[in-house]
C-alpha cells in the first residue's frame, strides 16, 4: 500500500542511521558487532531485581512528568558531590527516556527558525537532524585530526548574532577525547555577555580514564547558568535498552525544556525510576566505572597492538578509534562494510559523523564487550 498523495521530506539528506545499518549488516553476516555502542554483558542482577520488585508492587502507571522525586534527589546529591554544583531537584532536574530524547527536546525548546547552532564535528548523528527539524541552521566546526582538539580562536569566528546554541560532547563520541578545564574556561570566555545556550552531551561522564576528572559544565557556574546538561543511566549501568537519561538545567531553561518533553513522552518508565533511585545509593557502581572500562580499553589495545591498525588515543567513552591508512586507501564506509562481510567484524566508519563525510581512514570500535568478545574480535583484527 502506498500513500496516494505526495510529501516533501523534512530531512531529504537523512537516511537510516549508520548504527542501524552496520548492526543489520553484522547480523546478516554473523559478524562480531563492535559497531553499535552497547555492552554484550549483563547489567547488575541487583538492579534487575529492584525493577522487578517495583513492578510487583504495582508501580506501573505514569510517573510525574519531571520524574519521581527520590531519583531527582539522588541525582542532585551526586552532582553536588562530584562537581560542587547545586541543582534543585524540583525545578532543575528532569528524568527522560534516554539521552537522544533529551537532546532533541533541548534543541526543540531553544532553537527557532533561522537560529544558528555551532556543532563540533565529528559528532553524534542526532544533533544535526534535530536542529534542522526545528528550523535552525547547523554551523560546523571541524575538530583537528588526529587529536580532535578544539581551536577556540577559530570557533569564536563562527559566533554571530544568530548563534543561539553551541553543542559540546565530553567524553567525545566517536573519538574518545575529552574537554579539559582549560577548554571549559575558553568556552566560558566566548559565550560571556551573550545569550548563547550550551547543550552539553555528557552521557559518558563516568567513563573516563587515566585518573582524569570529568570536566562537566556544571563545575563552572558561568557556564552552568546557561547550560542544558544531558546524561545517561543506560551508559552508566549497562542498560542502553531501557532508554533512561536525565537533564540538568537552571530553572528558567528547564521550564522551557519540560514544555517540550511533556508532549514528546510526558513521563519516563516508572518502576525503573524507583529502582534507579535505590541503586544510586551504591556510589561505587558509577565511581568505579572508569576503572572498569579502562581495563577493557587497555586489554583491547594490548590484544591488537600487533595488528596493522594505528591505535588512536582514547581517554574517555567506550570507543576505540583505529586508523587503517597503512592497510588500504578504500573509503571508510566501503572498508567497514567489507570487514563486516569478509572478516566478520563490524565497526563504524567515522566519516558518518561528518556532514561532508570527511574520511581520515579511521574506524570506530566499541570495546564495551566481554573479554571473550574482545579476544575474538582482536583475533580477526590481527588477521587483517
Amino acid at each position: 500500500m502506498e500513500f496516494p498523495g505526495s510529501i516533501k521530506s523534512k530531512l531529504p539528506k537523512t537516511g537510516t542511521t549508520i548504527f542501524s545499518v552496520m548492526t543489520a549488516l553484522a547480523n546478516e553476516h554473523n559478524a562480531i558487532n563492535m559497531a553499535q555502542g552497547f555492552p554484550d554483558f549483563s547489567c547488575s542482577e541487583k538492579l534487575v531485581s529492584l525493577v522487578n520488585t517495583y513492578m510487583q508492587k504495582g508501580l506501573n502507571q505514569y510517573a510525574p512528568m519531571p520524574g519521581i522525586m527520590p531519583l531527582r534527589e539522588r541525582i542532585a546529591e551526586k552532582t553536588e558531590a562530584l562537581y560542587s554544583a547545586v541543582y534543585n531537584p524540583e525545578t532543575e532536574i528532569t528524568i527522560t527516556p534516554g539521552g537522544t530524547h533529551a537532546l532533541y527536546a533541548a534543541i526543540s525548546a531553544v532553537v527557532r527558525e533561522g537560529d544558528e547552532v555551532i556543532v563540533l564535528e565529528p559528532c553524534y548523528d542526532s544533533y544535526v537532524p534535530a536542529i534542522e527539524l526545528n528550523g535552525g541552521r547547523p554551523v560546523f566546526f571541524e575538530l583537528k585530526f588526529p587529536d580532535y582538539k578544539v581551536d577556540w580562536n577559530e570557533l569564536k569566528r563562527l559566533v554571530s548574532y544568530k548563534t543561539k546554541m553551541i553543542i559540546i560532547n565530553t567524553p567525545h563520541n566517536p573519538s574518545g577525547t575529552i574537554l579539559s578545564a582549560q577548554d571549559m574556561l575558553k568556552l566560558q570566555k566566548i559565550v560571556d555577555k551573550t545569550e548563547i545556550v550550551i547543550l552539553s552531551d555528557e552521557v559518558y561522564e563516568h567513563i573516563i580514564f587515566d585518573c582524569i576528572e570529568h570536566q562537566s559544565v556544571a563545575r563552572y557556574p558561568k557556564l552552568a547558568e546557561r547550560s542544558i546538561i544531558v546524561s545517561s543511566f543506560g551508559k552508566t549501568y549497562h542498560t542502553t535498552g531501557w532508554k533512561m537519561g536525565y537533564v540538568l538545567a537552571p530553572a528558567n531553561l528547564m521550564v522551557e525544556f519540560r514544555k517540550v518533553h511533556q508532549f514528546m513522552a510526558f513521563s519516563t518508565n516508572t518502576p525503573i525510576q524507583y529502582a534507579l533511585a535505590d541503586f544510586m545509593e551504591d556510589k561505587d557502581a558509577y565511581l568505579q566505572l572508569g576503572a572498569f572500562y579502562q581495563e577493557k580499553r587497555d586489554y583491547f589495545q594490548q590484544l591488537i597492538k600487533g595488528s596493522k591498525f594505528k591505535i588512536l588515543p582514547c581517554v574517555g567513552s567506550y570507543f576505540q578509534s583505529l586508523g587503517y591508512s597503512k592497510i588500504t586507501q578504500e573509503n571508510d564506509s566501503e572498508y567497514a562494510k567489507r570487514l563486516t562481510k569478509e572478516y566478520k567484524i563490524a565497526s563504524i566508519p567515522t566519516s558518518s559523523f561528518y556532514h561532508k563525510k570527511v574520511d581520515n581512514h579511521v574506524l570506530r570500535f566499541c570495546f564495551a564487550k566481554s573479554n571473550e568478545t574482545l579476544e575474538k574480535a582482536a583475533e580477526k583484527i590481527c588477521k587483517i
